[in-house]
């Protein structure tokens, strides 16, 4: 049985002399420098610019949300503000028990023989200039939240229903006739 010959790695050329470290003793010197005790290995560059792009698209995201929840808390203060008119005998403002006067406000109106109550940001209250205001806080005697939703829901459907009920039918208009369109002036020569 025949051996085959060792099998024989081609030597680097180094041109920088004898003795010195050929791909594999660099490396294994880079390691050692890179694991040495106490050293803090520097952050790929481009590791940290990913994770910059992902902060940034977060941030975004986390900006228009709250353009959205502003803008919906804005619309939610300007409805209440005209439910408020609409109800100028019950409707009170005041401070709210757990708030100081500069802090969240309650919005009271009586509907349907219930008191109901909604929180109010300090920055929507200007909207509510037409409303009274009662300068101390008002006992907390209104109905929890689910209770209030399902009062509001049954006391839209009640009035929603007197509307169909008393009210007379109206016969629909006939479409009106399209407009004439004027005479075009004769163009001069």
């Amino acid at each position: 049985m025949s051996t085959s010959p060792p099998i024989t790695l081609p030597q680097e050329k180094d041109t920088r002399g004898p003795g010195a470290p050929g791909a594999l003793g660099r490396t294994v010197a880079a390691l050692r420098r890179a694991l040495r005790p106490g050293r803090v290995p520097r952050p790929d560059p481009r590791d940290l610019d990913d994770c910059r792009r992902e902060r940034e698209r977060w941030q975004r995201h986390a900006d228009s949300y709250e353009r959205e929840l502003t803008r919906v808390r804005l619309d939610h203060a300007h409805l209440l503000a005209w439910l408020a008119a609409l109800h100028p005998a019950s409707a009170v403002l005041a401070p709210d028990s757990e708030a100081g006067p500069g802090g969240v406000h309650r919005l009271r109106i009586e509907a349907g023989g219930r008191q109901l109550s909604w929180r109010l940001h300090p920055a929507d209250l200007p909207l509510f200039a037409h409303t009274p205001y009662a300068p101390h806080a008002l006992a907390a005697d209104g109905p929890p939240a689910t209770d209030q939703a399902a009062h509001l829901r049954h006391h839209t459907r009640l009035l929603a229903l007197e509307a169909t009920l008393f009210t007379e039918p109206t016969e629909p208009k006939a479409p009106a006739p399209p407009p004439k369109t004027p005479a075009q002036p004769p163009t001069p020569p």
